[in-house]
């Protein structure tokens, strides 16, 4: 049986920013669907700064709320990392944009914990996969662009337990449109992580063009750790 057609694991953060190096996590789910039945485990997280304004008006978690209702950073990580680790003996997580949150998780274990996040298990990653299967299609290839393109229904973008169960159906539906590259599971991370170094030569060749000197980062599913420059 392919890995779409049993229970599935998504996980999504909402965060401080768009940099995962420095990002904060405000808001964490990881949630677990099994055909109709969906159980989720949530975290509201004081995220130890201030929200910036412009990430308050994204998800809807102030400052404020932050830290009157939310729960420490060290314990935040160290229970999303627990619940991680047993998704993955069970099967795939689903992340959309995985370089991102894992990446931003293993900072806050090192920030927080003394930690990192250690071997990633199997990981399905829409955002990767769309963009390298179907990559002339013209347009955003955002969450919600990704659901409104392959009809599935996302509740509340920028919700992190709404963008884990969309994230969760996007992959069921990829997994239907592409069986050929998707059926194998022990093939995929090695697929994607092959499609994510694929692209990032070829929008760093792209942006040389238009006189940038930016370099695409390529690594997936977790970028490598770099020890801060000294002062």
């Amino acid at each position: 049986m392919s890995w779409h057609l049993g229970p599935m694991t998504a996980f999504d953060l909402e965060t401080t920013g768009p940099d995962p190096d420095t990002a904060r996590i405000v808001t964490a789910t990881v949630v677990r669907i099994h055909g109709a039945e969906v159980t989720s485990r949530e975290w509201l997280v004081d995220p130890g700064i201030e929200i910036p304004a412009e990430a308050s008006d994204i998800h809807g978690v102030t400052t404020e709320r932050a830290r009157a209702e939310g729960c420490a950073p060290a314990l935040a990580a160290s229970e999303i990392l627990g619940t991680l680790v047993g998704a993955w003996s069970f099967g795939p997580v689903v992340i959309y944009n995985a370089s991102y949150d894992l990446t931003v998780l293993d900072r806050e274990l090192r920030r927080h914990c003394g930690a990192h996040l250690g071997e990633v298990g199997p990981v399905v990653d829409p955002f990767v996969i769309d963009k390298h299967l179907d990559k002339y299609r013209k347009g955003k290839r955002t969450l919600t662009a990704c659901c409104e393109h392959y009809q599935v229904t996302l509740g509340g973008a920028h919700d992190a337990t709404q963008d884990a169960l969309a994230a969760g159906r996007l992959a069921w539906r990829l997994a239907q449109v592409y069986p050929e590259q998707l059926g194998d599971l022990s093939k995929v991370n090695a697929l994607q992580a092959a499609w994510r170094a694929e692209w990032a030569v070829n929008f760093t060749d792209y942006l040389r063009r238009q006189g940038s000197d930016e370099v695409v980062d390529g690594d997936w599913p977790l970028r490598p750790y770099r020890e801060p420059a000294m002062a």
